[in-house]
């Protein structure tokens, strides 16, 4: 019997295969890129039947004149050839895709590495290079090699204070981060009922970070609703009996609040180990935790209070944005000291609206702690967001309370 990798690359794992796509995309930053290597290729029209789009993102608003004028061009040849385009502010390029852009056995391909959230609605989604992407533009197809698959069996129900993101921690510490280096990730077990698809998505985006090619759920009743909702009808995808490479298992009760150190992503430790560290910056967002239900964690915890180190926050999309705005979670977090920032990446990158300081120290909920990512000689945490929300009270790095 097959994994789902197999299913719907149509394959036994390890064979290498062109395949059709049926949705790609790419930023700011890698679609420049692949405009370049587009325009070695010959250029000429997009391929038929694929779904192309282009999201600013990574640099949105532009940071300078140069960033700017490159803007202009992929923004021109974006609308000349009639793809999908999200401008300034629209959001991050994967929370767009998942707000009812992608679905079941659908394989999506995206230029830039955390294209694997995408993986959460049951679908074969996975990052590709500039010059893959202008190929894709170019044929609609991409090759690959079918991986082989890690079965993640999660049990139990989460306890306390632990959330996703401590999950995602976990279990990127134990593989490590060459632990799945081109292996799928398939995330089964009896828990997996009862996690929403923003949990999901958190999951399959650290996949990466274990150096996973793809990180997948099969879609189930929770997916097929969420979708529902956004307007799609979809099937579920019933697991079939299959072998694994590995099978580690987590149950979630067991799960604690967790940080990732400087500088490797697998190198985890309980909050209580890190508690009373000083910091200069929390940074709350990303393609990891930016979506609405972190707004609303991050506006539980500091309601009525006030931050003690600058706190800066950037939802995911501009509909995170709105709902936060609507309900009244955005008020929240501003009356708390927060800073706001235009829907995107924000600083995840370190190229603005956050950018740290030689030897400063900053805890977000991001998916890597690089070193000089955010900032040459800037050191960063990993962790969830009701652990950010609770060190942004402090100004120091505190294991949250239980809600």
């Amino acid at each position: 019997m097959s994994t789902l990798s197999e299913r719907i690359l149509n394959a036994p794992a390890g064979e290498y295969v062109d395949r059709k796509v049926d949705r790609a995309f790419a930023c700011d930053g890698t679609g420049m890129l692949a405009l370049e290597a587009w325009k070695n290729m010959g250029a000429g029209h997009l391929a038929d039947d694929t779904e192309f789009s282009i999201f600013f993102d990574h640099i949105a608003p532009a940071n300078n004149s140069t960033a700017a004028t490159l803007q202009h061009e992929l923004r021109g040849f974006a609308k000349s050839s009639f793809m999908n385009f999200s401008d300034v502010g629209g959001g991050i390029c994967h929370q767009l895709m998942g707000e009812g852009n992608v679905l079941p056995g659908e394989i999506v391909i995206g230029a830039d590495s955390h294209s694997v959230t995408l993986g959460a609605f049951g679908a074969f989604a996975t990052g590709v290079g500039a010059t893959d992407m202008a190929a894709i533009w170019l044929t609609g197809e991409t090759w690959l090699r079918v991986p082989e698959t890690i079965g993640i069996r999660l049990e139990g129900r989460f306890a306390g204070a632990a959330e996703a993101k401590d999950l995602a921690l976990a279990y990127v510490g134990e593989l490590g981060t060459d632990g799945a280096t081109y292996q799928a990730l398939e995330f089964i077990g009896d828990a997996v009922k009862d996690l929403s698809i923003d949990e999901r998505m958190v999951l399959s985006n650290l996949s990466v970070e274990a150096g996973a090619k793809a990180g997948m759920f099969y879609a189930d009743d929770v997916t097929v609703r969420y979708l529902r909702e956004r307007g799609h009808t979809a099937k579920p995808q019933i697991p079939e009996s299959c072998m694994y490479s590995r099978e580690p298992e987590f149950d979630l009760s067991d799960i604690i609040p967790l940080i990732a150190v400087p500088h490797r992503v697998d190198t985890v430790k309980p909050v209580d180990e890190l508690a009373g560290l000083p910091l200069d910056q929390v940074f709350i967002g990303t393609c990891t935790n930016g979506r609405y239900s972190d707004m609303a964690r991050l506006a539980r915890i500091v309601k009525g209070k006030k931050v003690a180190v600058r706190t800066i926050v950037v939802p995911a999309s501009a509909s995170v944005l709105l709902q936060a705005t609507r309900t009244g979670v955005l008020a929240d977090i501003i009356e708390a000291g927060c800073t706001v920032g235009t829907p995107g990446c924000g600083p995840c990158l370190g190229a603005h609206m956050g950018v740290l300081g030689e030897e400063e120290v900053c805890l977000s909920t991001a998916n890597r702690n690089f070193k000089n990512r955010m900032g040459v000689g800037g050191e960063i945490y990993l962790s969830s967001v009701a652990t950010a929300a609770a060190s942004a009270l402090t100004g120091e790095i505190t294991t949250p309370e239980v809600a």
